[in-house]
């Protein structure tokens, strides 16, 4: 039995010194707003009406094909910010007080345990880390995050301007997609002759407003049939209808991003193929929240929802011991990323107990047989959103239930059977309800969660506080700039968005106090 337990030892010695020997590269694509079946891509094999049969991402297919298409990734919001924020803590945007767009009560105090660089330095000192793009997170910088290289932080203007929003971008590089690339190969090509392993995360400005795109690959898509979710039911071409926003015409320009976005992605696989690090390289594309148009469907929903469409991510992932061509549909959620990293690195010794998140190593491995383990059982999504409909949602098994927190209205779907979730069970199954309820609620008040009536008081303050008056000011600036030059075209639409945001401004401050009044006479102002 000795002998027999040595052996044992020698061998587990042997593969953990061979691991930290050769120790995986991540490179995580983190998409802006690209909705789940927005690309050529199945989300779920078999069902056609999963994937877009417009736009063409055969690069993405390329990732799916050589790795696994995780059909239920979650991500942490049904916005950018809190996603981002959340994916680089492993923790929940609830925990990290950070739930909307506003970083009020972030900013008062740090909660963050651990970031996915540190925690990949914990797990090998070796390791190089690496953020291009979209940062978008007022809680912490890269270089507080612990990047090595950065050219951040950025939030969405740098995909459209060249410098503080005064030059636009070359005509060859729209949304910076190029260049970005360009960055994160340089970064891979410098840590492999320095033999380094590394981490690195390309965020992409595309697919957010402003759309833009290469002119070819426009010309390409005037070209092709619009699909069964994109087709027009007039005759008007796409390219012809005047929407300020949607430059060169809204679908074409849109279509054109992604497969621009797509091809420097292939570049991005190539380099890794050129560079000899294919097999020992994780890599990861997804979202960080649902699309803001119709390719989310047949989801519910989109960005800012927590309907499936706006949180459920098109997301791929290929590398060592994954499958090709496989498919998992096991619910998993970004805050899993850094567990999953440092436990792929090689890390041991155990992380705060705040994380909630868990490796995703055995979903990796074995797919649909695979485990996540995690503090909980249940995926808890809390988006107290000040200017919408505020909501809050928790996933337990098959069972997802919605709540919404001004009418106090619950829905509940079975996610497994109804990804569109059409057929509200909550009134034939009120214990279930009941059940999951409590739990969303005591795992909300357990982490000190934003309640919509403190994220509604922050927003009233920051409204009164000199949003309202400086938006003011700009108005009367843009009105002063168009009776100068009153054919300007450009200039009386940026006149029309400054006149609507004012507005829409004023009736925020109206409704946001009338609901928070609503919330403390009811008593439910500080409750979730």
């Amino acid at each position: 039995m000795i002998r027999s337990i040595s052996i044992l030892s020698v061998v587990a010695f042997l593969c953990s010194t061979s691991d930290a020997a050769n120790p995986p590269n991540f490179v995580l694509v983190y998409v802006d707003d690209l909705g789940w079946a927005e690309t050529s891509v199945e989300m779920i094999k078999g069902r056609p009406e999963t994937r877009s049969d417009y736009y063409q991402t055969p690069n993405f297919e390329r990732i799916a094909k050589d790795g696994m298409v995780l059909s239920t990734c979650y991500s942490p919001s049904a916005l950018c910010a809190p996603s981002r924020n959340s994916l680089l803590h492993g923790m929940t945007p609830s925990r990290l007080r950070y739930t909307v767009l506003s970083a009020v009560e972030a900013k008062k105090k740090y909660t963050g345990q651990i970031t996915i660089p540190q925690a990949l330095r914990k797990a090998n000192p070796e390791y190089r880390t690496a953020h291009f793009g979209k940062w978008h997170n007022e809680s912490i910088k890269p270089t507080e995050a612990g990047y090595d290289v950065t050219d951040g932080p950025n939030g969405n203007g740098p995909g459209d301007f060249a410098d503080d929003r005064q030059t636009h971008l070359p005509d060859d590089d729209p949304k910076r997609i190029f260049s970005l690339t360009d960055n994160s190969i340089q970064f891979m090509k410098d840590q492999v002759a320095a033999k380094k392993p590394f981490y690195l995360q390309l965020s992409h400005y595309a697919m957010h407003i402003w759309h833009n795109s290469l002119k070819d690959t426009r010309e390409k898509y005037k070209k092709l049939p619009k699909g069964r979710k994109y087709g027009r039911k007039d005759n008007t071409p796409e390219e012809d209808i005047s929407i300020a926003m949607y430059n060169h015409g809204w679908i074409i320009n849109y279509a054109a991003m992604m497969d621009d976005m797509d091809r420097a992605t292939g570049t991005l696989l190539d380099a890794i193929d050129q560079l000899g690090i294919a097999e020992n390289t994780y890599v990861i594309l997804t979202s960080d929240n649902g699309g803001g148009f119709r390719g989310n469907a047949p989801l519910k929903g989109g960005k800012g929802s927590l309907y499936e469409g706006g949180i459920r991510m098109p997301s791929f992932v290929r590398g060592p011991g994954i499958m090709s061509g496989s498919y998992c549909d096991v619910p998993v959620v970004q805050w899993d990323f850094l567990q999953t990293f440092y436990d792929l690195a090689g890390g041991t010794e155990p992380l705060s107990a705040d994380l909630d998140g868990g490796s995703l190593r055995d979903v990796f491995e074995n797919g649909n047989n695979g485990k996540v383990q995690r503090k909980s059982d249940a995926l808890v999504f809390h988006f107290p959103w000040h200017t919408g409909e505020p909501e809050s949602v928790i996933r337990r098994g098959n069972f997802k239930l919605r709540k919404n927190l001004d009418s106090l209205e619950v829905e509940l779907f079975d996610v497994t059977k109804d990804i569109s979730e059409k057929h509200d069970l909550a009134q034939s199954m009120p214990g279930l309800v009941q059940e999951l309820d409590d739990l969303r609620s005591e795992y909300l008040d357990s982490v000190n969660a934003e309640t919509v009536t403190l994220t509604r008081r922050n927003y009233v303050e920051l409204l009164e506080g000199g949003w309202i008056e400086n938006g003011r000011k700009r108005l009367a600036k843009l009105k002063a700039e168009l009776a100068a030059d009153p054919d300007n075209k450009q200039k009386a639409f940026k006149v029309d968005v400054s006149q609507n945001h004012v507005d829409f401004q004023d009736r925020q401050l109206k409704r946001s106090t009338e609901l928070i009044q609503m919330h403390e006479k009811r008593g439910t102002a500080n409750r979730n």
